[in-house]
């Protein structure tokens, strides 16, 4: 093969190549650009399904905030006894079963405010521990008198969680 003819095989054979490879080019970026457009759609799609699920989450644990709120939990749950420890057992029963009935919610949720929803519980089962254990308290009336007065001082720890969860529900929008 002379010369000439290389040439001529290279002239014709190079522009396809190069409009072969702007092809394969624009190609691969079309197909990889509708993959992420199907993706997010596809997404977008799921989290419009699930939002309403998550608002409902927060709104159940928020009612749960709300019920074991000591300033309401204990006006709502009447001791059925003198005997303080009695009460003490009977209240955070109250609080755990509840507890155990919206424990599915997690899944809804970030696990910072389930955390802190954790906290709140246990910090209330605490609070209400802590005062049985105290000098002040003879009776299951007394006890909810002392927690309540001690409420009168300081912010329960389901106002704080209730707080938290109100702050994350304003960030899903």
């Amino acid at each position: 093969m002379d010369t000439t003819k290389i040439i001529e095989l290279l002239s014709y054979t190079l522009p396809a190549i190069i409009t072969g490879a702007v092809a394969y080019y624009f190609f691969n970026l079309h197909t990889k650009n509708e993959e992420g457009r199907r993706r997010y759609l596809l997404n977008k799609e799921a989290q419009k399904n699930a939002l309403p699920i998550r608002l409902q989450a927060y709104e159940r644990m928020a009612l749960y905030m709300e019920r074991i709120n000591p300033a309401k939990l204990l006006i709502r749950i009447k001791p059925f006894s003198e005997d303080k420890n009695d009460y003490e057992t009977f209240v955070i029963e109250q609080i755990e079963q509840e507890f155990e009935h919206n424990l599915t919610q997690q899944i809804y949720m970030s696990d910072d405010c389930w955390t802190i929803i954790v906290t709140a519980k246990n910090a209330t089962i605490q609070m209400i521990r802590k005062t049985n254990m105290s000098n002040r308290v003879d009776s299951a009336n007394k006890l909810r008198e002392v927690i309540l007065g001690d409420l009168m001082d300081k912010q329960s720890p389901s106002n704080a969680a209730l707080e938290y969860i109100k702050n994350e529900v304003g960030q899903l929008w």
